[in-house]
Parts: C-alpha cells; sequence; structure tokens
C-alpha cells in the first residue's frame, strides 16, 4: 500500500493510503476529541467532535476526520478558531443530552465548557451509534437501532430480536458506551425472559 505525505498542525506526517485523517494524526500523535470512533467499528462521523479545518490547495473546508480519508499534500489544522469554536458548540449538545458524563467533562474542561445553554431533556444517550453499529457489524444481529427524527431521535431495542438475541449476547454493546450509563430505553429488563447482566446496571 502506497504512502501519501500531509501536514498536520505544521508537523510533516506519512500515512499508508486509505487511512483517515484521524487515523493518521493519532498514529502521530495528534489527540483529537471523539467519542463515537471504535477501532472495532467502520467510521462513523455521528458525534462531529473529531472536526478539524483541511486545505487541499484549493480551498479550506471543515470535514470530519474519521471518515475523511487522507491525501496527498493536505493541510490539517486540529485546533483552529474554527474548529474549536464548532466543537465547543457540539460539547454543549451534547451536554445537554447527557450531564454529568465523565467524557464530556474531560473534554469541557479542555474547552472551557461547564454549562449548556440548550434546553433539550437529558437522556443519557449522545446518539453514537456505537450500540447500534457494534450489534449490527459485529454481532450481525441489528436487535437496537435508531428511531425517530430530529430531537426525538434515540436508540431503542427491537423486543422481538433482543428477548432471543441479547440473552446470548450478554451486553457486549454497553462495554463500549462511551457514557458509561445504562439509558432508561434500553430497559432489557422489561423484556420477559431476560436477564441482564448485573455489571451493567450500576
Amino acid at each position: 500500500m502506497s504512502e501519501v505525505t500531509l501536514t498536520i498542525d505544521d508537523k510533516e506526517v506519512k500515512a499508508k493510503e486509505g487511512m483517515t485523517v484521524l487515523e493518521a494524526a493519532q498514529e502521530a500523535g495528534f489527540d483529537i476529541p471523539t467519542l463515537c470512533h471504535h477501532d472495532k467499528l467502520a467510521p462513523y462521523g455521528g458525534c462531529r467532535l473529531c472536526t478539524v479545518e483541511v486545505n487541499d490547495g484549493r480551498r479550506t473546508r471543515l470535514v470530519t476526520s474519521c471518515v475523511y480519508q487522507v491525501k496527498d499534500g493536505i493541510t490539517v489544522k486540529t485546533e483552529s478558531e474554527k474548529v474549536v469554536r464548532i466543537r465547543k458548540l457540539l460539547l454543549e449538545l451534547l451536554w445537554a443530552r447527557a450531564p454529568g458524563v465523565q467524557a464530556l467533562r474531560d473534554y469541557g474542561i479542555k474547552y472551557g465548557i461547564d454549562r449548556t445553554k440548550f434546553d433539550i431533556g437529558p437522556t443519557c444517550c449522545i446518539l453514537c451509534g456505537q450500540c447500534v453499529r457494534y450489534c449490527a457489524e459485529v454481532k450481525k444481529k441489528n436487535a437496537l437501532g435508531f428511531v425517530g427524527r430530529g430531537i426525538r431521535r434515540q436508540v431503542m431495542f427491537f423486543p422481538e430480536i433482543a428477548v432471543e438475541e441479547c440473552a446470548k449476547c450478554g451486553g457486549e454493546c454497553f462495554s463500549i458506551c462511551p457514557t458509561g450509563v445504562l439509558p432508561s430505553n434500553y430497559a432489557l429488563t422489561q423484556l420477559p425472559g431476560f436477564t441482564f447482566p448485573t455489571r451493567f446496571l450500576g
């Protein structure tokens, strides 16, 4: 596989063709925040926290680094003024959905966010989709998925599949949840015949 050369925050970086900017940056030691990226899962671009500024020689634009592939000669800024501004906005939105989540608090310290101006009913779910994608991509069961649109969008289990498959799985999807919280809409304990592993119940 051929190599490409790009510049990340004024540092020349070599990366394998086909890698994403996020992968190349992480391999080179750059810390780009992300909550929806996982090595076992296909790139998704759900949380958008990994947004960076890319210049390809013709124009500069904001891209989601976990899905944007490296290209020879591009210049990447991981903490430009535009990038920081959009990250702060995204963090506030996520904070409103999942207040108190440690991962958000950690990023909040970095970017000076300790409250949100958005009035969104907290669900403890940031819609990163990791549980949905893990069930679909790794387990091949599709026992849960997204339902609804906009502010009503949420993750729900599909009882007819979950009551059979989740008992066998033992809740592996929860172990990769970046919030570390078991939201109420994941109430598998309500499904007849299912005993949820106690390690995920508190």
